[in-house]
């Protein structure tokens, strides 16, 4: 016993001051353990970081759907809530306008990540690149470096597992001064008018292209001069969840008013029909001041974006907060290099967490880094704790990059939470509650939701027995 508490007076330490690593910080300090966050920022910068807060949002400030009925990443939601997630206490303290959507005012968001881990009495946060392997003497180290690992680091990781990392593009969509916008032509609609969490189901600002128009911006999107990568990343895949708005271009030039301009569920108040295409801007602060480009991820040069972005209607005189751009993002084979646990096989001292693991998204990460951060908390106090059921939204992540059926697969990519990661469910429900047979998207939703509700039970279950065998603690989050 005197050994077991020894050691839960040693500190775990966790190398990334991201969503997944402000995440599993937090759950380790829960639990009653010591924890030192490393963060090279601002001592060394990123490609796409501003700023030194901890869980800074890089890219969109959406996190995506909150409906817990029928989507997987609303069930991901429920679940982190559930786990006393710092990153959602954060995310819904700072929420703002955005459909059916949890969007966050990115400031205010990191800010209150980074009061909350700075004031924990069992977190010391320390500024600095941890350029090469851990020493010995860290005996449990969380890395959640992100997509933007260091390249020191990320070599230092190579050589020890002999194994090359696996690399995709990740394009960051611009974001305009709202007060730049006409609004004679521009107008405020969700689709379908459908509300959200702080919503009023008139969240997203629209812009309507008709048929010659988006000819045009289509042949100008192709044209465009984009930024040039270096020979040894030509052949880097993208992720298709984040495709650059010309390369979904170049796919067919349908490709883009199906996609992130499709004009279903908007009417144009100019005409009082559905347009052509539809650019829509999402809320990005807490003010309104400011709106990103929904899916208009892009790696057009600068000069190419302002000129391209102006034949927008609406957006003809657009002044640009953000330009969008595009960074290197790496990730591990996780299936050949990782246990079921997160540890590298090759040195289990090591944990991953985040994107890095090749999760794909804000709250995969905090999901992933809220898993690493209990079981890393569990094994310091001497205590063994099970891995969240694969019926679950985290649970159907950790299979995922873990290997599951798909173990040793040399296609392994990054993946989003969705239903297609659950197992399916052993008698799906065929009939609604009136009797009536189900079909066509009746059917798919009514097995969203008994995927959604088996998933509720589990977690609780799981979350239950974690709690039983690590109390956590209760705070307050600024």
């Amino acid at each position: 016993m005197a050994h077991i508490a020894a050691m839960a007076n040693r500190p775990i330490h966790v190398i990334g001051a991201g969503l997944a690593g402000s995440e599993a910080a937090w759950q380790i300090a829960q639990a009653g353990v010591p924890v030192v966050v490393h963060e090279m920022r601002p001592v060394r910068g990123t490609e796409a970081h501003q700023t030194d807060l901890c869980a800074e949002l890089v890219c969109s400030n959406s996190f995506r759907s909150d409906d817990a009925a029928t989507n997987a990443v609303g069930v991901l939601h429920r679940e982190l809530r559930q786990a006393g997630s710092l990153v959602m206490r954060c995310a819904d303290a700072h929420q703002v306008p955005a459909g059916s959507a949890l969007a966050v005012d990115r400031d205010g968001f990191a800010q209150a990540v980074t009061q909350a881990l700075a004031t924990h009495p069992l977190v010391t946060i320390q500024r600095g690149e941890v350029a090469d392997l851990p020493p010995a003497d860290w005996d449990s180290v969380i890395v959640a470096t992100g997509p933007l690992t260091s390249g020191a680091l990320a070599e230092a990781i190579r050589s020890l597992t002999g194994a090359e990392d696996l690399a995709f593009f990740d394009a960051i969509a611009p974001i305009i001064h709202r007060d730049s916008i006409d609004f004679e032509k521009a107008w405020f609609q969700s689709r379908y008018d459908k509300n959200g969490p702080g919503g009023d189901g008139a969240d997203y600002i629209n812009c309507a292209f008709e048929r010659d128009g988006y000819e045009a911006f289509i042949d100008a999107l192709l044209a465009g001069a984009c930024t040039e990568f270096k020979d040894w990343e030509r052949d880097t895949p993208y992720f298709e969840g984040c495709l650059p708005i010309e390369v979904m271009a170049e796919r067919g030039r349908d490709t883009l008013r199906f996609g992130p301009m499709k004009p279903v569920g908007l009417v144009d108040p100019r005409t009082g029909r559905r347009p052509w295409a539809v650019v829509q801007l999402r809320q990005d602060n807490a003010h309104g001041t400011l709106f990103n480009m929904v899916g208009f991820q892009t790696k057009l040069k600068h000069a190419e974006q302002t000129r391209i972005f102006r034949m927008i209607p609406g957006l003809e005189g657009a002044e640009f907060a953000r330009l969008g751009g595009i960074h290197r993002n790496t990730f591990l084979n996780s299936p050949v290099l990782l246990d079921a646990r997160l540890r590298l096989k090759a040195d289990p001292r090591l944990r991953f967490a985040g994107q890095i693991t090749g999760c794909e998204g804000y709250v995969e990460s905090a999901g992933i880094g809220m898993v690493a951060g209990r079981l890393a908390a569990a094994e310091r106090l001497g205590r063994v704790v099970p891995l969240p059921p694969p019926t679950t939204s985290i649970g159907a992540l950790v299979n995922h990059i873990t290997g599951g059926h798909l173990s040793g697969r040399a296609t392994f990519q990054p993946m989003n939470a969705n239903f297609g990661l659950f197992p399916p469910i052993d008698q799906p429900p065929v009939t609604g509650p009136d009797g009536r047979r189900l079909k066509g998207a009746e059917k798919g939703q009514a097995r969203k939701r008994a995927l959604s509700n088996r998933a509720a039970q589990d977690f609780g279950a799981w979350l239950a027995a974690q709690d039983a065998a690590i109390p956590m603690a209760a705070s307050a989050v600024p």
